[in-house]
C-alpha cells in the first residue's frame, strides 16, 4: 500500500481525470467543464499547501497531516461526483463528505491564489539574500486555512436585527450609502416609536443546499414569523442544485409562513430560472403569492401597502423596470414597493417612483469588515450596493445581507440576518438614534 502522502497525489491526480470523465458521460459538458475549472483552481493550491505543512508542522504531524489531506480529497472527489445527479444528502453525508469537501475545495482555490501572491516577494527577497526573513514569512502560508475557519464561523448563524428605516421625501442626487437604524435583539428591543411602523420580514437568498437544509431554513423562518410581521417578502435564490434535484424540499422548509396567510409575496432571483417551476411550487404550496411583473395592493394594520415584483432581467434593465413600474403607477396613499432580486438595477428606479426597493443577490457582498462595526466590502467600488440603506432622490433601497449563502460559506467578516424591518411612514417618528455601522460580530 502506498505511503500517505503518495495516496492523496494519486487521489487528486484520480479526481482531475475521474470526475469530468464521470460528469461528461452522465450530465454532459457544461458540468464536466465546472468540475475540470473547480479542480484545476483548487488542486495546485492543495498540493502546495499539503507540502507547506508537511515540513512547517514537521515530521511527527506528517503523518496526520496526510490522513487528513487524503480524506478531504476523497470528500471533494465523492462531494463533486453526487453533483453529478443532484439532490439533498442526509446529514451523515453532508456532515462527513459534502461539507469537508467543499472546505477542501475551497481552501485549495484560496491557497492556489494567495501562494501566487507570495510568489514575488519571496523571489525578490530570495534574490536579495534574506533568507532568514523568507524562513519567519512562511508562516503566511497558512492565511488560506485560517480564512476557511473563520468564514464557516461568521456564516454559522445570523445577526438577529430590528432595522429601522424611513420613507423619504428626498435625497441623494446619485445612487448612495446611507445611515441605518440597527438595533441587535440579544441586546434588547428598541423603545416604540410613536405611531406603528410596518412591520417586514425579508427573506433574500436562502439557497436551500448541503449548508443550508429543509431542517435549519424551517428554523430560521420560524423565528422570523415569530415577529408577527405585516408583510413576508421574499426576494429570490431559493435552491442551489441540490435543492433543485429534490422536489418539495423548498415547500418543506417554507411551511412556518403557513402561518400567515395573505402576508407572503415572492419575486425570482437569476438562481429561480434555473427550475422556476419547482420554486413557484414550494412558495405557492405555503400561501406565498409569485408577482413576476406583477402588483398587489394589501391591507395591512400599518395601511395599504402597493408591492411591485420585478422579474430577474440580465439585460435590458432599464427599460423593463421603467415598462413595469409605468405599467403599474403608484396608487394615492399607499406605500410603494418594489422588489428587485439585483440592487445593481436599483439606479435605473426613476426618482419618486417607489418608497422603498427591497433587494439582496450580493449576500451582504460576503467579504468586509462589517463585524468590526464599519460598511467597508469588497463590493465597495462595483455597480452594486453591497448591504444596508441607501438613497436616490427619494428612493430608499435596503439590501439584505442574505439568510444563506450558494457554495462553501465564504463570508469574512459580513454575517447573514434575520432581520425584522420597520418602515417608518412619517419622517418624524424616527425619533431614536441613527447608528451608521453597528458592529455585526
Amino acid at each position: 500500500m502506498p505511503d500517505l502522502d503518495v495516496l492523496f497525489w494519486l487521489l487528486a491526480a484520480a479526481t482531475l481525470v475521474g470526475v469530468p470523465a464521470y460528469a461528461w458521460h452522465v450530465r454532459g459538458r457544461a458540468y464536466a467543464t465546472y468540475g475540470l475549472v473547480i479542480l484545476s483552481v483548487a488542486l495546485p493550491g492543495a498540493l502546495l499547501m499539503h507540502a507547506r505543512l508537511r515540513v512547517l508542522l514537521g515530521p511527527a504531524l506528517a503523518p496526520w497531516i496526510d490522513l487528513a489531506f487524503v480524506y478531504s480529497m476523497a470528500a471533494a472527489s465523492l462531494h463533486l461526483i453526487s453533483l453529478v445527479k443532484p439532490r439533498l444528502r442526509t446529514a451523515v453525508f453532508r456532515y462527513a463528505v459534502s461539507i469537508p469537501g467543499m472546505t477542501f475545495i475551497a481552501g485549495g482555490g484560496l491557497s492556489t491564489v494567495w501562494l501566487l501572491v507570495l510568489l514575488l516577494p519571496r523571489l525578490v527577497l530570495w534574490a536579495s539574500g534574506f533568507s532568514r526573513t523568507l524562513d519567519v514569512l512562511a508562516w503566511l502560508d497558512l492565511v488560506p486555512i485560517g480564512v476557511a475557519i473563520a468564514s464557516v464561523l461568521t456564516s454559522s448563524r445570523l445577526v438577529d436585527e430590528i432595522v429601522r428605516v424611513a420613507v423619504a421625501e428626498d435625497g441623494p442626487s446619485e445612487v448612495s450609502r446611507l445611515p441605518v437604524e440597527r438595533h441587535r435583539l440579544r441586546r434588547g428591543t428598541p423603545a416604540p416609536l410613536a405611531t406603528r411602523p410596518l412591520r417586514i420580514v425579508q427573506i433574500a437568498d436562502p439557497h436551500l443546499g448541503p449548508w443550508q437544509p429543509v431542517k435549519k431554513l424551517r428554523r430560521q423562518i420560524e423565528a422570523l414569523v415569530d415577529h408577527d410581521p405585516d408583510l413576508v417578502l421574499l426576494t429570490g435564490d431559493f435552491l442551489t442544485m441540490e435543492g433543485m434535484g429534490t422536489p418539495g424540499a423548498l415547500a418543506a422548509a417554507l411551511e412556518p409562513l403557513q402561518r400567515l396567510p395573505g402576508r407572503c409575496y415572492a419575486a425570482f432571483g437569476n438562481h429561480d430560472h434555473e427550475s422556476p417551476e419547482e420554486v413557484r411550487a414550494g412558495l405557492e404550496a405555503n400561501g406565498v403569492h409569485v408577482l413576476i411583473d406583477q402588483e398587489v395592493s394589501v391591507e395591512t394594520a400599518a395601511g395599504t401597502v402597493q408591492i411591485v415584483g420585478a422579474d430577474f432581467r440580465g439585460r435590458g434593465r432599464r427599460a423593463h423596470l421603467h415598462e413595469l413600474l409605468a405599467r403599474f403607477p403608484r396608487r394615492d396613499g399607499e406605500v410603494r414597493l418594489l422588489l428587485l432580486h439585483d440592487p445593481s438595477a436599483f439606479k435605473h428606479v426613476p426618482k419618486g417612483d417607489v418608497d422603498l426597493t427591497l433587494s439582496g443577490h450580493t449576500h451582504g457582498g460576503q467579504l468586509g469588515l462589517v463585524s468590526f462595526g464599519w460598511d467597508w466590502t469588497v463590493l465597495r467600488r462595483t455597480p452594486f450596493p453591497d448591504h444596508g440603506l441607501w438613497g436616490h432622490g427619494s428612493n430608499r433601497l435596503y439590501v439584505h445581507r442574505g439568510t444563506g449563502f450558494y457554495g462553501f460559506p465564504l463570508r469574512i467578516g459580513v454575517p447573514g440576518e434575520a432581520s425584522c424591518l420597520e418602515v417608518v411612514i412619517e419622517r418624524t417618528e424616527l425619533v431614536a438614534e441613527v447608528v451608521e455601522s453597528p458592529a455585526l460580530g
